[in-house]
């Protein structure tokens, strides 16, 4: 297991025990890998791929203490939707701890246990309701990641996308802080493209 350590959402220089994790990343965002973007598998290589990810994304992200019930609370990293990631997901995050706290997994099965969460993968399987579940997490401190093109314009944070059977990911920072994150800069330096409060205007 790689160890992860708490990056600065400053634009400085990360602390030397910060660069395994963005390394790890930087890894994943550009290599190419070889599988059937048809695969639906959940021991597919592209789910594999995205459950790192996810167990990666919380080192980067900043919560306000209110999203947590104690300091000694988890976070919680749901999945909405088809069981794609088999138990990738749970292997990657097993004794990991971030910020200080245990990462856990949930399958989540009604909408409306999506709230009590900090990371919520929505699976492509919810693609027609990305509207109702967006509205569910108003207010809430949720960072929702989406694997298809429309998720970020439907109101989510991070969107999965492949480029030459690569895995890459882009960030709306307009839906991040209206649900009160902060992301490191480190993180955004690697994603395929933000958007900004300028760019939403502009859109």
């Amino acid at each position: 297991m790689f160890p992860l350590r708490r990056a600065k959402p400053s634009g400085r220089l990360p602390r030397k025990g910060c660069w395994p994790t963005i390394a790890i990343l930087t890894v994943f965002v550009f290599p190419v890998f070889s599988f059937s973007l048809s695969a639906q598998s959940s021991t597919s290589p592209e789910y594999r791929a995205k459950a790192r990810f996810l167990a990666t994304f919380p080192n980067f992200i900043d919560w306000p203490e209110s999203a947590f019930a104690s300091p000694q609370s988890s976070i919680l990293v749901c999945v909405r939707g088809d069981f794609v990631f088999g138990t990738a997901l749970a292997e990657f995050t097993r004794r990991l701890f971030v910020h200080g706290r245990a990462l856990e997994v949930r399958w989540v099965r009604k909408d409306e246990d999506m709230r009590p969460c900090h990371v919520v993968f929505v699976s492509r399987s919810e693609a027609k309701r990305y509207t109702k579940l967006l509205q569910i997490l108003e207010g809430a401190s949720v960072l929702t990641v989406g694997e298809t093109p429309d998720f970020l314009a439907a109101g989510g944070a991070v969107a999965f996308s492949v480029d030459r059977e690569a895995i890459q990911f882009e960030v709306n920072l307009v839906h991040a802080h209206k649900s009160h994150l902060r992301i490191s800069s480190h993180l955004l330096a690697l994603a395929r493209r933000v958007v900004t409060s300028d760019e939403a205007a502009k859109g």
